[in-house]
């Protein structure tokens, strides 16, 4: 049964469970409520890079700091279809297309992006966007056109977050979320682990992500990917149980979603990946490109999923 009242104590006491024993709980309740055998293969599309007003220290795209990122226009329509249409014929039955904004405006770079949500949902896969901030009408336009998913992430807890951002409020994307699921659009909303934080600060992140009601549908953890020219270019990798211990307990307190193996795989060995899916992982980017990071191309992840004995999960299947 799916609570939204969890404590941060209990959340924490799963955190520290002994590790095999987080995994083989984590790995029950994630046969309880998904086809184990089965991961959703979701390709990300940066249609707009770079530019951002933004100051997440992590982050390549913002225009403050030196990177070796260069701001681009929008894509054009058929570009940004293009490159769907190679990604569903990869396997692909997730499209996220990702634009370097602080917030959505409405014109007629919004209309252009409402156009192709409309037109990608036609070739019968999944949707998802995130484009920064947005209001209600803005969330509704996109569910109109058939937006299946909105990704808007929380980066890590309430308490840490002004130590990564200061250009908006915690509270600004709560209620980005909030504007999100009132249009009936699913949330998909994660953050990001190795930026400095405490284990108090991803017991709140997950506090907070597992306290929505009804909990996020898609929750992607990400590894920082230390970027030169950022403030955080300096960061050391976090151990990799630190990953694993945070999928095991996503899964363990919010059992039906599905919990998205992001930044970071890249230099992940095939029998790290494992554990991670063992543990609750269920949903992973394959294509070349992460936005601007690289990733594992498709041929790379079809060839670890014929290994693990994993198929791809269709379009819009419904978990138990």
């Amino acid at each position: 049964m799916s609570r939204c009242d969890w404590t941060k104590e209990e959340i924490k006491n799963i955190y520290q469970t002994p590790l095999l024993e987080l995994i083989y709980q984590a790995a029950s309740i994630h046969r309880k409520y998904h086809a184990a055998d089965q991961i959703q293969v979701c390709s990300l599309i940066s249609i707009k890079t770079g530019g951002c007003p933004e100051d997440c220290k992590y982050c390549p795209q913002a225009a403050r700091y030196q990177t070796n990122v260069e701001a681009t226009a929008l894509m054009r329509e058929e570009e940004i279809l293009s490159s769907a249409k190679k990604a569903i014929a990869n396997g692909a039955t997730r499209v996220c297309l990702g634009a370097a904004w602080r917030s959505v405006r409405d014109s007629a770079q919004f209309d252009r992006i409402l156009e192709v949500v409309k037109e990608i949902t036609e070739m019968g896969v999944e949707v998802c966007c995130t484009l920064g901030m947005l209001n209600e009408s803005q969330a509704e336009r996109l569910k109109a056109a058939g937006l299946h998913a909105y990704n808007h992430n929380l980066d890590t807890s309430k308490e840490f977050y002004s130590s990564i951002i200061t250009s908006r409020r915690y509270e600004d994307r709560l209620n980005t979320l909030d504007a999100v699921e009132k249009a009936g659009v699913h949330v998909c909303s994660g953050g990001i682990i190795g930026m400095g934080e405490s284990v108090e600060d991803r017991i709140g992140l997950l506090y907070m992500l597992a306290s929505r009601n009804p909990h996020p549908e898609s929750v992607p953890i990400n590894l920082l990917v230390p970027v030169p020219g950022t403030p955080l270019e300096e960061k050391k990798p976090v151990p990799i149980w630190d990953l694993i211990r945070m999928i095991a307990t996503a899964r363990m307190i919010m059992p039906k979603a599905m919990i998205r193996l992001s930044a970071g795989r890249l230099g992940r060995s095939l029998e790290e990946q494992a554990l991670c899916f063992l543990a609750g992982a269920n949903s992973i980017f394959s294509g070349e490109k992460l936005l601007t990071r690289p990733n594992p191309d498709f041929d790379e992840d079809r060839e670890m999923m014929h290994l693990f004995g994993l198929k791809i999960r269709p379009a819009f299947a419904v978990n138990s």
